[in-house]
């Protein structure tokens, strides 16, 4: 073992992060109960709000494993407890490996390389933590006036609404998934099969949760797995 991971999954680390992921675990429980109390000013049947939790939960499967897997590997390099930290209040996989990697870099070494140590380590952890700031702070100061915008922009319109943010998901997605493909120039043949396999796999999900309900629930999380098994066949 590397001497900096004795530092970076030293005890003491683990309980400097239970805290914050502790608070993270009780954020969940209050949402989840604020939205049934919601639930009730719209006469939303219990029934349909724990069927919502439970498809919300079961879709998040799929996105889940890609983030075990890059968990395993940070796991490896920044240690246990900063990994589990950073995953729990962000869970941006890839923004928070590619924030690790910058801070060896700054370092002037490769992130996970012989040469990275206690220095790019601290350097790594600086800068995950500095790159998720940004974004919480939008939240804070800027959630509170998106109705605004949104009545300027809608005109008040719940139609609009829905379209607007369709397309806005979906050229989000295409653009990820367009830079996942196509990398310096080049095709990248792995990426373009999971992408190729999971739209079949979508497809037929959704034309067989037609007649089957009980698989509407599940389209997500099962072509992202054959999606993720299937590509990793051809690495």
């Amino acid at each position: 073992m590397r001497e900096y991971l004795e530092v970076a999954n030293d005890p003491i680390l683990w309980l400097m992060c239970l805290p914050v992921v502790l608070i993270v675990g009780v954020q969940a429980i209050i949402f989840t109960k604020k939205a049934f109390e919601a639930g009730k000013t719209i006469n939303l049947k219990r029934e349909d709000g724990v069927k919502a939790f439970r498809i919300g939960a079961i879709a998040a499967i799929g996105p889940s494993l890609a983030v075990l897997v890059v968990m395993l590997g940070m796991m490896a390099v920044v240690g246990a407890p900063i990994t589990w930290l950073r995953l729990s209040i962000i869970g941006s996989a890839p923004a928070e490996l590619a924030g690790a990697a910058m801070g060896a870099q700054a370092m002037g070494v490769e992130f996970g390389s012989s040469q990275y140590d206690l220095t790019a380590f601290a350097s790594s952890v600086w800068t995950m933590t500095l790159n998720g700031i940004g974004w919480l702070l939008v939240v804070a100061l800027f959630a509170d006036k998106l109705d605004i915008v949104k009545e300027k922009v809608t005109g008040g319109d719940a139609k609009l609404v829905g379209q607007i943010g369709t397309g806005a998901i979906i050229g989000a997605s295409s653009f990820i998934v367009s830079g996942q493909i196509i990398s310096k120039g080049n095709l990248v043949t792995t990426n373009l099969i999971a992408v190729l396999v999971a739209v079949v796999v979508m497809t037929l999900m959704v034309k067989m949760s037609e007649k089957f309900k009980v698989l509407k629930e599940w389209n997500l999380g099962i072509a992202m797995f054959v999606a993720m098994f299937v590509a990793a066949l051809f690495k």
